[in-house]
């Protein structure tokens, strides 16, 4: 959309919704405790049914630990657009959650314990997090290139923000892989995950 329309559509008081997603890939033998965090998260989101606000103190617990494991960060990369029609926010939205869900073990499969299985599992190297979201204004620290160290670190605190002034529509988070156990090789990263961009 042109600038002028932009601005009539701000002029009539129209509702900008933005909707944007966030790959952060971290490598290392440290990063087995954020696999925790994001398990743990996704349990407190399923035992509530998807109460936003739940899911929105979950968001703000993972972008906190994305923060304190920035030592970890490899590549990342992000995309997004902004509507001024709800509905097409929503699609949108849609269309990246199918596509994160449909990731490489971005989809925690729980099955019954087989007795034969390992009491140990291997720790993964590799952990890519997918974050999506909508919400509501602007803001320019998720609306730019966040394929930077600084860039990424305003981007999970503006993330944090969005929480706390109630702008968020709707949260998803991916990971891959989702449980401990699977492995996520550099082979693997390179062929599902190309859009990552070395940081």
């Amino acid at each position: 959309m042109n600038a002028w329309g932009d601005r009539l559509n701000k002029f009539t008081g129209k509702t900008r919704f933005v909707v944007c997603r966030i790959f952060v890939h971290l490598a290392g033998d440290d990063i087995a405790p954020l696999l925790g965090v994001l398990n743990r998260m996704a349990r407190e989101a399923i035992d509530t049914e998807g109460d936003l606000e739940v899911i929105g103190e979950g968001l703000v617990q993972i972008c906190q630990n994305l923060l304190q494991s920035s030592l970890y960060w490899q590549s990342a990369a992000n995309e997004g657009d902004f509507f001024w029609q709800e509905g097409e926010a929503g699609d949108y939205f849609t269309e990246l959650f199918t596509d994160s869900a449909q990731r490489y073990l971005s989809e925690a499969m729980l099955s019954e314990e087989d007795e034969n299985s390992p009491l140990s599992f291997p720790v993964t190297r590799n952990l890519v997090v997918m974050i999506t979201v909508a919400f509501t204004g602007e803001e320019p620290d998720l609306e730019t290139n966040l394929a930077d160290r600084e860039a990424l670190e305003y981007g999970l605190k503006a993330l944090i923000n969005l929480h706390y002034q109630n702008r968020l529509e709707a949260i998803q988070i991916h990971y891959s892989p989702a449980q401990f156990g699977d492995e996520l090789t550099n082979d693997q990263l390179l062929l599902n995950f190309s859009e990552l961009i070395p940081l």
